[in-house]
């Protein structure tokens, strides 16, 4: 399904301004819909219709109401409409004129009312916003009669330009909804309406006087919303907090005629939960970053600790196997300090390359200088990937530079290491070349007596259900030697989100 944007480019002939105020306003236009208890519908002409089918107009958006069951249950975004079929937003398209009349809708078998609201931008009518209201439910009652009336000022907005406003952001989720709760103000911030749900708001707030005919101001809301809408014509959204416990979300629209403000729409939203969430979410990842942070301090004392029992030995096989050790403990401390930084349990594969290329710098022992090339990126990935695949690099890159130069006769001549990695949608792959002097002959990573490719190996396969392959290369390729690791990402959920 294409966007709004794509329909527009793809079959107007509507400029990227223009698309954009579109854009704008089917960001903002659920307002409308409550306000309207119907559902809306933007439509646009068509730039080059079919040969013999007449001037057609496409639906670039629709929505439905929150307060009212729908009329039009199809999805009609994307379709072409013939002009003759919808002549009555035709008419609003070509007179700028609002337009009043009935259309048919095939799920009531019926004619029902719609309003055919030319949309303006720059004295260029870009669209038309259909409203297509369904049946009544007896008489309107105070509060419909409220927002039809400021529906119809929206309308009048629309035309003249001044809705959506040029400035707004796009509404987020937790943005208030008319059935949130409601509050109409006039010019000079008084109170004329207010539903229910907007005096439980302020209620929570700890206001329990009447709100009509008092300026909102006035009422002990510490929140200065509402005049700096109606000085600016701008809209404001402003979190109000009343002691530690209550948060109340509100968004003050105002409302315009012929560029002046005659009023504001004050829509309130009880978002305490939500903040007491969001409090809890981030104490959450608080103690979970101070794990992290405990067990790499852990894993880099015990880090500091084979290094000093290394150094106290006079046995060289003893000495090398707890340096490999603690090497493969620093690891694993690396991915818990990116942990211990980031929240979540997402690790940046990036910040983790730096250190290890790093520790393998360090312990070059040949005399031949060496250096390590980075490619690529894993994007990020879980901390239960990214542990085993940090020792299996690590062990591969401190073989490359161990064992892939020595012996070598020119001392002088510069020995490369090439790490690439590639993030694909189903895969992660991670290769090790270097440019040395290739494996021992008949060598087999299934017999391999060496104890860091057998670690590398079986953390590959039994815990990331991943394959390794080493092979030498011949002259043709450059020489050397390559390891090749490719981990699946099906069971590594949150790992395989990433585009």
């Amino acid at each position: 399904m294409a966007t709004p944007a794509e329909l527009a480019r793809l079959r107007t002939q509507l400029d990227d301004e223009q698309t954009d105020h579109l854009q704008r306003l089917l960001g903002s236009w659920s307002l409308l819909a409550d306000l309207a208890f119907s559902d809306l519908l933007l439509v646009a002409a068509v730039a080059t219709p079919p040969p013999g089918t007449g001037p057609q107009m496409v639906v670039l958006g629709q929505v439905r109401p929150n307060n009212r069951s729908t009329v039009v249950s199809q999805d009609l975004v994307g379709q072409t409409i013939p002009e003759k079929q919808w002549d009555l937003a035709a008419e609003a398209l070509h007179s700028g004129r609002l337009v009043e009349g009935t259309i048919f809708v095939a799920e009531l078998d019926d004619d029902v009312p719609v309003w055919n609201i030319p949309v303006r931008y720059n004295d260029v009518i870009v669209g038309v916003l259909m409203r297509i209201q369904g049946p009544l439910r007896g008489p309107a009652s105070l509060y419909e009669r409220t927002y039809l009336d400021v529906f119809e000022r929206f309308c009048s907005m629309v035309s003249e330009a001044t809705f959506p406003f040029t400035d707004e952001e796009v509404a987020a989720e937790e943005t208030p909804r008319v059935g949130d709760g409601a509050m109409l103000v006039d010019a000079h911030g008084r109170v004329e309406f207010a539903t229910p749900n907007a005096v439980n708001a302020l209620h929570r707030m700890g206001v329990y006087s009447p709100p009509d005919g008092s300026r909102f101001d006035d009422l002990g809301v510490e929140a200065s919303l509402v005049s700096t809408a109606l000085g600016t014509g701008r809209p404001v959204i402003e979190e109000i907090e009343r002691r530690p416990d209550v948060a109340v979300l509100a968004h003050c629209v105002p409302l315009l005629d012929a560029g002046q403000v005659t009023g504001a729409l004050i829509l309130l939203r009880d978002v305490t939960d939500l903040r007491r969430l969001d409090r809890l979410v981030l104490s959450k990842d608080a103690a979970i970053r101070e794990v992290h942070h405990r067990v790499k301090n852990n894993l880099q004392t015990i880090s500091a600790l084979l290094r000093l029992q290394a150094r106290r030995t006079d046995q060289p096989s003893v000495s090398s196997a707890l340096l490999e050790a603690e090497r493969r403990i620093r690891s694993i401390a690396i991915v818990h300090e990116i942990l211990s930084r980031e929240p979540g349990d997402q690790v940046p594969f990036a910040d983790i390359v730096g250190p290890l290329v790093a520790m393998a710098k360090d312990s070059v022992v040949v005399s031949q200088p060496i250096e390590i090339a980075v490619s690529g990126d894993l994007g990020e990935t879980t901390a239960d990937v990214a542990t085993p695949l940090a020792v299996a690099l690590a062990e591969l890159l401190q073989n490359a530079v161990e064992h892939a130069f020595s012996g070598s006769e020119e001392t002088d001549a510069v020995g490369h290491v090439f790490l690439t990695l590639r993030h694909d949608r189903h895969e992660l792959v991670a290769e090790v070349r270097d440019d040395g002097r290739g494996l021992p002959a008949r060598f087999e990573l299934e017999t391999t007596p060496s104890l860091g490719l057998s670690i590398v190996r079986d953390l590959i396969r039994t815990q990331l259900d991943g394959e390794i392959e080493m092979v030498s290369l011949d002259a043709a390729d450059g020489g050397g030697t390559r390891a090749t690791i490719t981990v699946p990402l099906e069971g590594h959920s949150r790992g395989a989100d990433r585009p």
